[in-house]
Parts: structure tokens; sequence; C-alpha cells
């Protein structure tokens, strides 16, 4: 068994498209679902042709409740500062500056797609020190 992708329903394409191609993911291809709806799949350089992200609009839907149960999903990146640079060129701004669960551990800051989906975006700590984001725990 291999994990596949995530999927988020999203209400405006064009919107959700640009927030995640800031991001650094790609659109892979779009599949129309009869006169239902689309899905977007998207991945990241180096994931190959999997996708690991479909985004599905529904025609006719213009909102979601997003639940208590849903969490969020993780990208990384080598320079959270130049990243959170880059994305307020494009009005992307995180939830609070980034911050370290642990002393020694790697950054970490949220930032909230155009549906409010939450994506946790991670400066990983230096190579030879293993950490788990968002855990606090970790081991060099």
């Amino acid at each position: 068994m291999a994990w596949l992708h995530t999927c988020y329903r999203i209400t405006d394409i064009d919107r959700s498209v640009a927030f995640y191609e800031a991001l650094g993911f790609e659109e892979i291809r779009r599949m129309p679902i009869r006169e239902e709806a689309v899905n977007i799949f998207l991945n990241l350089p180096g994931d190959g042709d999997e996708p690991r992200l479909e985004l599905t609009h529904n025609y006719g839907v213009d909102h979601y409740e997003l639940g208590t149960a849903y969490g969020h999903i993780a990208v990384s990146a080598a320079d959270l500062d130049a990243t959170l640079a880059r994305l307020a060129t494009q009005g992307i701004e995180p939830e609070r500056p980034p911050y370290q669960i642990r002393e020694g551990g790697s950054r970490i800051c949220f930032v909230r797609d155009p549906d409010g989906y939450r994506i946790e975006i991670v400066e990983r700590v230096a190579e030879g020190v293993i950490d788990q984001p968002g855990t606090g725990q970790g081991a060099t």
C-alpha cells in the first residue's frame, strides 16, 4: 500500500491553483467529472507523475464547512524566511511569525489557502538531527 494524495474541495479554481502554485506546486492535469465537477491534480517538483494534491471544484457550490477534525498538510522550505517573503508579494501571510516547538527543532509556520485549509511550512533542522515537526519530539 502507498499514500497517493490528499483531496480538498475548493470554491474558486483560479484562486486556489494560484495559491498552491505560489507554494511551489505544479498543475499536472485536470479531469472533468461529468457535468458535476472538475478535479485539478498537482504535485511538487520531484514528486514524479503521481499527483499529491487533488483539488475538487463542484459546480454550484460556493462554501464548505471545514469541521473540527481537519488539521493540516505540511510542505518543506529550505529557507522559511525567503519563502514567506516570496509569498507576501502575492498577498499570502502566515497566521503568526515562524516559531519552533522546541529549542533546536524545525522552524514552522502556517498559512491558509483561499478556502481556509491550513498548510504548515517547515524549515527542517540541520542535517543529522531527526525532528518530528508539530510534535516537539526529536533526537540527534
